[in-house]
């Protein structure tokens, strides 16, 4: 059929448009018709030095995935080697904000309240020489605040341009310490952050412990403890043959101590500091003396394990850290001196690996972020317990700056969370978070078990 030149040219012009117009339209249906699935696994396929695995569970509402990524030992100096380093991504959606987890210690894998109440995305982040995240040697001077923190920074910039929306930061007593100083290296990085039960101890012997100890609970309370160490002490023979056979049948070994009479006492002068930090009940202790009903009580406030080797080795990484910069505790053996066989002077909680050559820590840095805090510290929100030993080194919020401290009356390290606030608390909170980021909180998921 002929055509005049100039009609076959507005006919082809109008069929060109037309296959673009559906090739365009087809684009965006081949889009929108994939799942989230499928382009959640495109993002992190496309992203570099990421490996990933499907590790989500049936009947989840969300995707759970694996994330191992190579990190640097060194971030200035990424030529001196890397590490994997294990993150978990839970994904509720790309348009839904982000909640980036900063763990202490190994990665767990349990839902925390931020991500339930702001119905978040979650990347918890395994801390470097933890767990999985450890590299072929442990190479101490890379264990550092900076690098740390700089690795969550590394994850904050491959993931945001999969998940845009709002990013808040939050973590649990060492977790929570990170928080902290992820702020303080990376502002920017996020719109919040919730930190809790995060002590800033000013020194390897934080006293203000010691201040905290004297003067928590009752005076009938602090001296029936003060009264169950004493009787410890002074039955320590037959105390540490019990022992002998409890560690014998628990594999535990005490080659770092040097002995286990010295980690027992150890053990003994750990009691309060554990006592009040994990909420025990002074009703628990016994009232009629025995060494084994007191050495019962003992073990299940603060196990002599944890001054075995076996735990020596698991927490060497955060011994570390503590000796070298981030502060920690003492006990004070004045009350004590004259029932002790291995102490003269107060002993450190600290038991840095003794392969490790340790600058030990002059506070340095907690004094320039606590300056920082003062100033500089907004958009943070931080819950700490009112019994918790730890809070005795919480942050006290400045004036100057747009952020709360919520210390919940009765409530321990375990149970210092927004879901045991009092109710007008928990208003003041929820307001907070919508005025500093926009999002809603829902409160009511956090009964949900």
């Amino acid at each position: 059929m002929p055509f005049r030149i100039l009609s076959g040219q507005i006919q082809l012009g109008h069929l060109m448009k037309y296959f673009l117009f559906l090739t365009l339209c087809l684009s965006i249906l081949n889009t929108f018709g994939q799942t989230d699935q499928q382009l959640l696994e495109r993002s992190l396929f496309n992203l570099p030095n990421v490996s990933f695995t499907n590790v989500s569970k049936s009947g989840d509402t969300y995707l759970t995935y694996d994330l191992m990524i190579k990190q640097p030992l060194d971030h200035q100096h990424p030529e001196k080697g890397t590490f994997s380093q294990w993150v978990q991504l839970r994904h509720k959606g790309f348009t839904h904000p982000t909640v980036i987890e900063t763990h202490g210690y190994q990665l767990s894998k349990s839902r925390n309240e931020v991500e339930k109440i702001l119905d978040a995305n979650n990347v918890g982040v395994e801390y470097r020489f933890f767990g999985k995240s450890v590299p072929d040697s442990l190479q101490w001077q890379y264990l550092t605040v900076e690098q740390a923190t700089a690795d969550l920074h590394a994850i904050h910039e491959l993931l945001k341009e999969i998940y845009k929306g709002k990013w808040i930061s939050t973590g649990i007593s060492k977790g929570g310490q990170t928080t902290i100083y992820y702020k303080y290296f990376y502002p920017d990085d996020v719109a919040l952050a919730v930190p809790y039960v995060a002590p800033m101890d000013d020194s390897l012997e934080d006293t203000r412990i010691y201040t905290f100890l004297d003067t928590i609970g009752t005076p009938e309370c602090r001296k029936k403890i003060m009264d169950f160490q004493k009787y410890l002490l002074i039955h320590e023979d037959e105390a540490v043959e019990k022992l002998k056979w409890y560690s014998k049948g628990a594999g535990l070994k005490y080659n770092y101590t040097g002995s286990i009479g010295k980690s027992f006492e150890y053990t003994v002068l750990e009691y309060p500091f554990s006592f009040w930090q994990w909420g025990s009940s002074c009703d628990s202790i016994p009232s009629i003396k025995s060494v084994d009903q007191c050495l019962d009580e003992l073990l299940k406030v603060t196990n002599i394990s944890s001054f075995s080797d076996q735990d020596m080795k698991t927490y060497g990484p955060h011994y570390y850290q503590a000796a070298a910069q981030t502060g920690y505790y003492g006990y004070n053996i004045a009350p004590f001196r004259k029932y002790l066989k291995h102490f003269s002077s107060n002993p450190s909680a600290l038991f840095p690996p003794k392969s490790a050559t340790i600058q030990p820590s002059t506070g340095e840095l907690n004094r320039k972020v606590l300056d920082w805090l003062n100033k500089n510290g907004n958009n943070m929100l931080y819950i700490y317990g009112g019994n918790d030993t730890w809070s005795a080194a919480r942050v006290m919020v400045s004036n100057h700056v747009n952020a709360k401290s919520f210390l919940i009356p009765g409530a321990d390290h375990r149970s210092a969370r927004i879901q045991n606030m009092p109710a007008s608390m928990q208003q003041e909170f929820t307001q907070l978070v919508k005025n500093w980021t926009g999002l809603d909180c829902k409160l009511n998921v956090l009964k949900i078990k």
